[in-house]
């Protein structure tokens, strides 16, 4: 199993920041490069608890899909997404937010597996796991942006 925990400064509010981060508009803004876009489930607006949203984007080359259910949600403070299909073993997403001085500490911790064994865990440490933490980088950088302009 692979674990990202990455942690990002944002001068927002919590709410603001949580919502922006729930919001699978602002996802698609943030994913533009993968050309991933929500088809099925949740495709615009705020995603909620217990709801999903399948996503399809083109990653390495390819056009996958990705099912993701909201699991858990304790509001402004964390979420967890988890993936009910596609090419992963596991897949966990958890999002944390705790504000301090003004400014909202957001955290990702991501923990995934891949299938096929030997091979999955080479292409994980050669690829995979770099292309998640940049897709993750630039998710939180279009999340700072769009809730530090509701200031």
């Amino acid at each position: 199993m692979t674990t990202i925990n990455l942690t990002t400064k944002i001068k927002a509010s919590k709410q603001i920041v949580f919502d922006a981060s729930r919001n699978i508009d602002i996802h698609q803004q943030s994913a533009s490069k993968t050309s991933e876009v929500a088809i099925a489930g949740i495709t615009s607006g705020l995603i909620n608890l217990n709801e999903t949203v399948t996503w399809r984007g083109k990653h390495f080359g390819f056009y996958l899909t990705h099912k993701s259910r909201i699991t858990a949600m304790n509001f402004y403070d964390y979420f967890v997404d988890e993936m009910e299909e596609g090419k992963f073993k596991f897949f966990k997403h958890e999002h944390f937010f705790e504000e301090q001085n003004d400014v909202t500490i957001m955290k990702d911790k991501m923990q995934y597996e891949t299938p096929f064994g030997f091979f999955g865990k080479v292409f994980d440490s050669l690829f995979l796991k770099k292309h998640l933490i940049q897709f993750l980088l630039e998710r939180n950088k279009v999340l700072k942006e769009v809730a530090e302009k509701h200031i």
